[in-house]
């Protein structure tokens, strides 16, 4: 049985991100370093409140030292995170970006986000990746080496366990389950939705065959149409007929003009000239854009994802 879509047919749905969450030096404002729950849960309910179709956090355990001044070690736990922002938002879909499913078992992962799906009244979008550093799967036992395998492997295993059935069943090289029921189960019928991140060559593979949805990380415009091309190719070849939903992250935006610099690669300017240059991503085949504003403290943020909502978000379908 197919899943349901998440986002609405022939539409550019945007999501984003959420600040604070994560701190990487590749795009965290430096507010954010003394922001925390009370910001967290005003930039969620402005998304809910201004159609947003999801909210997205990150997923580290551990950062080593070699990598903690780029990377920073504030990283929140994505179920903990959303789990709090359910109880104060009521619309917006929940979405890790990404899980990295293969530094915990399948059930215990299962459990969690079935408990999330039931708590937040089935808005949770399983976001899915590999993962990169190696330091952390080497101090909980997990192979890095073999992630790749290991995701192919969880990701089955984790479409199972978060079915209908109260005692789900896996026969897998790595995982074998049977006879063991997890309660509660989730809103989500058949089960919520799997989106696979990534962008190597294994990765929209992955996408293409095991995934609901492909969550790119980072692909430039200009190789966007290829690795769609790709994702559906693979699709077809494999007799998948099920739809895929497709993703891509957007460069920073700033609506209107800043005032400040904003850095080169930050989209800016009036609204019609943002929309006119996002909807370039519909005409590629994407189904959803996930975007970033550019912001100096909380309520700089807010005002710009009112403004996207209020100017720029009714023109992405033009």
């Amino acid at each position: 049985m197919g899943i349901p879509r998440v986002l609405p047919q022939g539409r550019l749905s945007y999501g984003m991100q959420l600040p604070v969450q994560s701190q990487s030096t590749m795009y965290a404002e430096g507010w954010e370093a003394d922001a925390g729950p009370t910001e967290l849960a005003a930039v969620a309910r402005a998304a809910d409140r201004h159609g947003f179709a999801y909210v997205a956090v990150c997923d580290h355990i551990a950062v080593p030292r070699r990598l903690a001044a780029a990377m920073s070690t504030t990283w929140y736990d994505p179920v903990a995170t959303l789990g709090y922002l359910a109880a104060v938002t009521e619309r917006v879909r929940l979405l890790s970006h990404v899980a990295v499913v293969g530094l915990r078992h399948p059930l215990a992962t299962a459990k969690q986000y079935a408990t999330l799906d039931r708590l937040s009244g089935g808005r949770l979008i399983l976001g899915v990746g590999a993962g990169h550093v190696v330091e952390e799967f080497d101090a909980v036992g997990a192979d890095f080496a073999g992630r790749g395998g290991v995701l192919d492997e969880t990701i089955d295993a984790l479409k199972a366990a978060l079915g209908e059935d109260e005692f789900p069943e896996h026969h897998g090289e790595r995982y074998d389950f049977a006879g063991l029921g997890q309660r509660p189960r989730p809103v989500q019928t058949p089960r919520p939705p799997v989106w696979v991140g990534g962008s190597s060559p294994a990765a929209v593979r992955r996408a293409a065959l095991r995934g609901d949805g492909w969550l790119p990380q980072g692909d430039p415009r200009d190789r966007l149409p290829g690795q769609i091309d790709r994702v559906r190719r693979l699709r077809a070849e494999a007799g998948i007929a099920d739809p895929i939903e497709i993703g891509a992250i957007a460069e920073p935006l700033y609506v209107g003009e800043p005032g400040w610099h904003v850095g080169r690669y930050t989209l800016h300017g009036k609204p019609d000239a943002l929309a006119e240059s996002l909807r370039a991503y519909r005409a590629m085949g994407v189904d959803q854009i996930q975007v970033r504003f550019r912001s100096r403290g909380v309520a700089e943020l807010l005002d710009q994802m009112a403004a996207f909502a209020a100017d720029v978000a009714p023109h992405l379908d033009m």
